[in-house]
């Protein structure tokens, strides 16, 4: 089996049912869920003009290939309504896949890890809190680490349980 981190993101409707939605369908095709972070609210990232963003980090196990695995997250979105209109625009889900056991995987429509997860705050902080000892395999440099260098400003808040 294979360990997978994945990112959700979601600014357009009850993003928390969407992420329930999206986490049975992601049980249902793709593997089972190891670990998840909390819930974060952030600002939106590249075209700002938006609502904020509710952001999760989910672990999971999965026997699929990588590729495989990225076609699946895609038909989920399409299946819960997404759709591409603007880059980096409102969307009310997005599954992206920030690292595939420790390799790296670069292909024309995938690259793994993420190339801008190091970037991101929105993303660096609920992998902290998940899984702050992993070693990014092309930075050398354990979440922790990259979140400690990161210089996006940005304010990731996390949301606490009711």
């Amino acid at each position: 089996m294979n360990v997978v981190t994945l990112l959700l993101g979601c600014n357009i409707g009850n993003c928390e049912s969407t992420f329930i939605e999206t986490l049975n369908a992601l049980e249902k095709k793709c593997g089972r869920l190891m670990n998840k972070s909390s819930l974060y609210k952030t600002a939106a990232w590249g075209y700002s003009k938006q609502n904020d963003f509710l952001n999760q980090v989910i672990v999971f196990e999965t026997a699929l290939a990588p590729i495989e695995l990225l076609s699946q997250t895609s038909k989920i979105e399409f299946e819960l309504g997404r759709s591409r209109i603007i880059a980096n625009g409102p969307r009310n889900i997005d599954i992206d896949i920030l690292f595939y056991n420790d390799l790296e995987v670069i292909t024309n429509n995938l690259v793994i890890p993420h190339p801008r997860l190091h970037l991101r705050k929105f993303t660096l902080i609920p992998l902290n809190e998940i899984i702050p000892n992993f070693i990014h395999p092309v930075y050398r440099m354990s979440i922790a680490d990259l979140l400690k260098a990161c210089k996006d400003d940005s304010q990731v808040t996390k949301l606490e349980k009711e």
